[in-house]
């Protein structure tokens, strides 16, 4: 039994009709072709999956589309479309902080939401802030230092 689901995705309203077990980042992905968040794990701890909805980081892996009714929802194609995240994607690109890319997104959206709570983080706090993220090919340090470069852009 398929339920209704309204709710806003990059600032757009949102209308369908939903499997009331589908996960967020499922719906994301499959029904509005929103691709840039990934299932990695599936459980909720390697991040590729990071969504902002109503202006909190969360695993969309972990959430029901159903339980998104009523929110605002950004990926990270929102994000990259506002330009919200230029200067971490140009920092990304400048201190090679991306290698497969899998890890990419929920690395910006994790790195996003922590420059919004903290403008001028430590290494240590940009760190702790990332923590929730794997990444298997670059070893953090890139990454650590493309979120530094963009808290001082």
């Amino acid at each position: 039994m398929k339920m209704d689901l309204s709710l806003t995705v990059n600032g757009e309203a949102v209308s369908a009709r939903v499997e009331p077990r589908m996960h967020l980042v499922d719906f994301l992905r499959e029904e509005l072709d929103l691709t840039g968040s990934h299932a990695g794990c599936e459980h909720g701890v390697c991040g590729a999956c990071s969504l902002i909805v109503n202006g909190e980081m969360v695993r969309g892996c972990l959430m029901l589309a159903v339980q998104a009714e009523g929110a605002e929802v950004w990926t990270v194609e929102g994000l990259t479309e506002t330009g919200a995240i230029k200067a971490l994607q140009d920092a990304f690109v400048a201190r090679n902080a991306l290698q497969c890319g899998f890890c990419t997104p929920g690395m910006l959206v994790a790195a996003a939401t922590l420059l919004k709570a903290k403008p001028r983080p430590t290494r240590e706090e940009i760190r702790e802030g990332i923590s929730g993220n794997y990444c298997r090919c670059t070893g953090y340090h890139a990454i650590v230092d493309a979120i530094e470069q963009a808290s001082r852009a």
